[in-house]
């Protein structure tokens, strides 16, 4: 029963997302923006990995990598229903940088989606500082399963790094 209610409100979320999404497509959009702000999650987009690791080692932060595609509907609603929370955008934000790779579009996008296995839209990786796989999703997931991945990516980092709890 609890399986049916849900896929019918999964239905109605991308059936409604349709809509949205094809009255926003008339809207001009930038296109050198490098970081996707939402209500949550602040992802950077189009930067270099290297870059991203180096400042990860320096901070002695995690990394957060969404791989996605512009044709993905569970990506796009992972994008409405999950990075947008606050609760999500808190926990990042403070402890990961989290980078948004499209494999299809991105400079370094095919690169970077062999490297970690990327199999299917979305994948979620989480590296620890070092740049080393810690944990791995592929396919949407809900809020509870994001945030138990990030909680253990960085009681993992911490225990690499030797860092204390903050």
């Amino acid at each position: 029963m609890k399986k049916v209610l849900f896929l019918l409100l999964l239905s109605g979320l991308v059936l409604s997302s349709c809509n949205r999404r094809t009255a926003k497509r008339t809207s001009k959009k930038p296109t050198s923006t490098k970081v996707v702000k939402t209500k949550g999650v602040d992802f950077k987009k189009n930067v270099a990995f290297a870059s991203v690791l180096k400042k990860a080692k320096a901070q002695n932060k995690p990394i957060f990598i969404d791989f996605y595609t512009t044709w993905c509907m569970p990506c796009k609603l992972m994008d409405e229903t999950v990075f947008e929370l606050e609760q999500v955008g808190d926990l990042f934000n403070e402890n990961f940088i989290s980078l948004k790779v499209n494999p299809e579009k991105d400079a370094e996008g095919p690169m970077l989606a062999s490297q970690f296995g990327v199999m299917g839209f979305p994948m979620l990786v989480y590296l620890d500082s070092n740049g080393d796989l810690v944990e791995s999703q592929l396919g949407a997931t809900g809020v509870s399963t994001i945030m138990d991945k990030a909680r253990r990516t960085i009681e993992h980092n911490k225990a690499i790094t030797g860092a204390g709890s903050r």
